[in-house]
């Protein structure tokens, strides 16, 4: 170090970085505002400056001085030996204590050079209220033998005269830091400055004393576990989480190392966000309570994290705030608007420092493919998953710089976006969230998988539950849980698109399929996969068959053949021409690796810590075919609270029913519950709803099915329709929304006989998770069935009383029809009774109690 010259550039440099980080924290990134309000002697605006320089020269010396072992920022308050100058004049000074292992004349020449030289760049800022108070610098050393004996300066942790706080410290330092045991006791005491205080001290700097604390050994903790804790919670609810609910968890399984890694991950002010936040206190629960085979088999994928408050500044800076009160205008008018929201988002700019962190990021990725994830506060809580509410974005990453860049912010501004889509905010509005303060934080995640020839994709994906409501076999254990399977990337495992069937796996018997035949199989299988084209750099939805051949590494896992009305394991390669009767049934992962019972095992860990069943995504990989059992890796990608129908006692269903009082009979998929008191029947008429000519035409039944979702009394009614309510596709089925049906009591899928596409259960789905928080019972009826009822005259010959309850126009009244059970019956109701023992559901006529 002797013999270094200071260059005066450098100081500017840091003078510079400073300003930006102050516009950056207080004017959107607007440096010209900054040095205006600087200029107008804005003391607020003084102290972020001096905030970001007290960092920059700290860092600056523990790099030119190796005996500099930390660095202290400490400002005099007012005493009796230290009275201020003037009561009026504010002080900003930089006082800094630099703490070395001895003193020397080389490094006190250094200090006393910055000093110099620093004085000729703080008068570029110009502020015309200055005076020669700020932004003086003035740095002092002490040495080790001063801090053990808390001599002068030495005595910074404790001193009624000083606030101080470390801004620099050496790593591995942190067992170093001035704490005294009590004796007799071996117990550490820790000595805080009294105007300490964690929820207003820079996270950096809260994260290195709690790190200072976590590494005291626990044993020598004593009330310090106490103050433990606080630090953890406080800084859980900073970087992750504002929710009581996981905080009251998530503060026993992080620890402080584990804080510091999402702070070291995280681009811009604010919080992580729920689905970020969900992801991470599993995987600390597995790691903690798994064994060695469990920790070796999960992983969580390379994960980045865009601070919620980033939202905010992004749509200060292009004018976007005037969207903020889109949650309080009519439904109607929410959905009219959206389209403009998303192409206003779409069009804006991001702040400079967050692209030089963006464009960094991308560096360190490479050209693996990306997904950008949304993580809003409110995502993945208890009783409100927010599931598919939001957007999330894959970025196949495989053009230039630049490109990939463009496609990764307008990914993100795109998510930005969805905070305030229709689905999103009548969802908040439905369960008393409307004036919370939503803001998106992103989750940026490595997309899992291989490359596949020109493809890339995971060799299967899904989303599992740990108690499973569908019991289609007695045989069948609920409390080790279901899981959805698919190939490809696993938006097919969470969205009801296309004529496809993802997997269902019930993980106590994990090759019991609902229908065994080979026909049903083939029939029940998916048809399309979702995938990564590397060379077009696209996201796409391709036919299983124009991707799947035989040199597929994994092809005996995932597929069977169907050959002669049998369906047979590939043990050698298969033929060309055979490739068109393969089958994705996933037969040999379950039956001959450890998958399922991993999973399982994983779900009920996670299960008993977060005290309620949950659900996860995740994707696999056979990473070794060849060993006995094969071995399967597990990347985990989202943790929530499972959504899950209240239990009922009674639902035996009675041997007295008269056939003339059933209005439906189903043994498809039956869950365990009933209903009861149900006085109306929204009927969507197939005929009329699949000759509607446009898709507008379609989703405009939704209104009229949404107006009387608000009108009847909550759980008074069922929802009988054609095809898949939810899908996206008006193609095959009713589009609705959480808040068309939060009310009823039952949602009824019926096909067969030209009618829609055959039943297919939603249990995985988004959509699935809005009907268990709503409490609503899934059903599906295939009339084609030997044994289904379905009583056509209830549905079409009793008059419609819609009119009675909300305007309509005719041609959706001839679509939607009310029928009042008393209209068909005076004195009954009807009672659904769904009795999984005996895999049965049937909707019956009753007469009213007197």
């Amino acid at each position: 170090m002797i013999g270094i010259q200071i260059d005066q550039s450098l100081i500017d440099e840091m003078v510079n970085q400073a300003i930006s980080e102050c516009a950056e924290a207080l004017y959107s990134g607007d440096t010209r505002r900054t040095r205006q309000a600087l200029l107008q002697g804005h003391c607020k605006d003084c102290r972020q400056v001096a905030a970001s320089l007290v960092r920059q020269i700290s860092e600056y010396l523990g790099r030119m001085d190796r005996t500099v072992k930390a660095v202290y920022n400490y400002e005099p308050i007012d005493s009796p030996e230290n009275p201020p100058s003037n009561d009026l004049e504010p002080y900003v000074g930089i006082n800094l204590v630099v703490w070395v292992e001895r003193r020397s004349a080389a490094l006190s020449a250094l200090l006393e050079t910055l000093e110099a030289v620093f004085k000729a760049s703080q008068r570029k800022i110009g502020c015309a209220e200055a005076s020669p108070r700020c932004f003086a610098l003035d740095m002092k050393m002490v040495s080790d033998q001063e801090v053990q004996e808390r001599r002068g300066l030495g005595l910074l942790a404790e001193t009624t005269f000083l606030r101080s706080a470390p801004v620099w410290m050496r790593p591995n330092l942190s067992e170093q830091i001035p704490a005294k045991k009590i004796a007799g006791t071996g117990q550490v005491k820790l000595i805080l400055p009294e105007m300490f205080d964690p929820e207003l001290i820079p996270e950096g700097r809260l994260l290195q004393h709690a790190l200072a604390v976590e590494n005291i050994p626990q044993n020598e903790r004593g009330a310090l576990e106490h103050h433990l804790t606080e630090l953890k919670v406080v800084l859980i609810r900073r970087l992750i989480s504002d929710q009581l609910a996981y905080i009251d968890i998530a503060k026993k399984w992080f620890k402080v190392k584990d804080l510091a890694e999402i702070h070291r991950r995280k681009i811009g002010l604010g919080r992580i966000g729920g689905k970020a936040a969900g992801m991470l206190l599993a995987a600390n629960i597995l790691k903690e309570m798994g064994d060695d085979a469990l920790r070796s088999t999960f992983y969580v994928p390379d994960s980045y994290f865009l601070g919620s408050d980033v939202m905010y500044i992004f749509m200060a800076m292009n004018g976007l705030m005037y969207w903020n009160d889109q949650k309080y205008k009519p439904a109607e008018q929410i959905w009219e608007e959206y389209p403009q929201i998303r192409q206003d988002f779409e069009a804006g700019d991001f702040p400079p420092e967050i692209l030089i962190e963006l464009r960094d990021l991308l560096d360190r990725i490479g050209d693996s493919p990306l997904i950008v994830r949304s993580s809003s506060q409110l995502e993945d809580n208890f009783g409100t998953a927010f599931a598919g509410k939001y957007d999330s974005q894959f970025c196949p990453n495989q053009g230039t710089p630049e490109e990939n860049l463009k496609a990764l912010t307008l990914a993100i501004a795109r998510t930005f976006a969805s905070t305030l889509k229709p689905e999103a905010l009548l969802y908040r509005r439905s369960k008393g969230l409307q004036d919370y303060d939503e803001r998106m934080a992103i989750l940026i995640q490595t997309v899992q998988g291989e490359q596949y020839g020109r493809y890339f994709l995971p060799q299967g994906a899904g989303v599992a539950f740990s108690h499973n409501l569908y019991r289609w076999n007695p045989q069948i254990r609920r409390e080790d849980g279901f899981a959805r399977l698919v190939w490809g990337l696993g938006t097919r495992a969470v969205e009801r698109v296309g004529n496809d069937y993802p997997r269902p796996v019930a993980l106590s018997h994990p090759t019991l399929q609902p229908d065994d035949s080979p026909e049903a199989i083939r029939h029940y299988s998916q048809q399309f996969v979702d995938l990564i084209d590397l060379q077009e750099n696209a996201l796409k939805s391709m036919p299983v068959l124009e991707v799947l051949r035989p040199n597929y590494q994994a092809l005996r896992f995932i597929a069977q053949l169907e050959q002669d009305g049998y369906l047979t394991t590939p043990r050698s390669l298969v033929r060309g021409e055979d490739a068109r009767w393969l089958v994705i049934t996933f037969d040999e992962l379950l039956r001959r690796t450890p998958f399922a019972a991993t999973l399982s095992r994983m779900l009920r860990i996670l299960e008993k810590h977060y005290h309620s069943s949950v659900d996860v995504e995740f994707t696999l990989q056979i990473s070794d075919a060849s060993a006995q059992p094969p071995q399967v890796k597990i990347s985990l990608l989202q943790c929530r609270p499972q959504s899950f129908l209240r239990e009922t006692q009674d639902v035996s269903l009675s041997s007295e029913l008269e056939k003339e009082d059933i209005i439906f009979s189903t043994r498809f998929m039956v869950p365990r519950g009933r209903a009861a008191n149900i006085r109306y029947v929204l009927f969507v008429s197939p005929e009329a709803f699949f000759v509607l000519d446009s898709e507008r035409a379609r989703k405009s039944v939704a209104g009229v099915i949404g107006r009387l979702n608000s009108a009847l009394p909550d759980k008074s009614f069922i929802c009988v329709g054609p095809g898949r309510w939810g899908s996206l596709n008006t193609d095959l089925g009713v589009y609705v929304c959480y808040s068309d049906i939060c009310n009823t009591a039952a949602l009824v899928e019926f096909s067969g006989r030209g009618i829609g596409l055959a039943p297919e259960p939603s249990l995985g789905t988004h959509f699935f998770q809005d009907l268990m928080e709503a409490q609503i019972y899934p059903l599906a009826i295939n009339l084609d069935a030997p044994d289904a009822i379905f009583k056509r005259e209830f549905f079409y010959d009793t008059p419609s009383s819609i009119a009675d309850w909300t305007g309509c126009e005719q041609r959706d009244c001839e679509v939607v029809r009310l029928i009042d059970v008393a209209a068909y019956r005076p004195g009954h109701r009807l009672e659904l009774v769904m009795d999984d023992e005996a895999g049965q559901a049937v909707l019956y006529l009753t007469p009213d109690e007197r």
